[in-house]
């Protein structure tokens, strides 16, 4: 699974709190990280490749090197940023572009932040406001992802969530022959 997105949106939190199960301290800017996590799927081991992404529009070619061999995408935006919500299209026409067969399922990061007053105040005065779940759910549409889910690394709260539909998504797409010879799953 490889996991893209704008900067600073959660990316890495996600995936540290996933497969770590602690949410990081401190924010140090990804360049491109991986982890492995052995997850157990009807009554075989799996063991999930994700790695973490760039968002920074000047490490695009780094990024784009992470895509080789992903089986999924994991496209994030923040609940909290909804400028990272409007890049969504940069984001989806990249994987599209890099190979239009590749899934991918729409992450909605930081969900504990919707009703968060201090957040709600600073977007307010920008005239914005958080994404609603609504507004993730028309995303998802528009942009024909697979999946809309939304989670907190922070409270862990539908984390799981996030792996486990990526993971059913890659699973529909395998024949029952596909998934009983491929023991190891490669998520961008």
């Amino acid at each position: 699974m490889v996991a893209i997105g704008d900067g600073a949106v959660g990316k890495t939190c996600m995936l540290i709190s996933y497969a770590q199960q602690k949410f990081p301290e401190d924010y140090v800017p990804t360049i491109f990280d991986n982890y492995v996590v052995s997850v157990n799927v009807g009554n075989q081991t799996v063991d999930l490749s994700l790695k973490d992404t760039a968002g920074q529009e000047d490490l695009a070619r780094v990024r784009k090197l992470s895509y080789h061999g992903a089986h999924i995408f994991l496209v994030c935006f923040s609940i909290a940023n909804p400028t990272s919500y409007e890049n969504i299209d940069k984001w989806t026409d990249d994987i599209r572009d890099f190979d239009p067969s590749i899934p991918f399922v729409l992450v909605g990061l930081q969900s504990d932040l919707r009703n968060d007053p201090t957040v709600i105040e600073k977007l307010k005065q920008k005239g914005r406001a958080p994404i609603s779940m609504e507004q993730g759910l028309l995303l998802q549409k528009k942009v024909k992802a697979a999946a809309y889910v939304e989670c907190s690394a922070l409270t862990r709260d539908n984390l799981n969530r996030v792996f486990s539909e990526a993971v059913s998504v890659i699973l529909a797409r395998k024949t029952p022959t596909q998934q009983t010879q491929q023991k190891c799953c490669c998520l961008l």
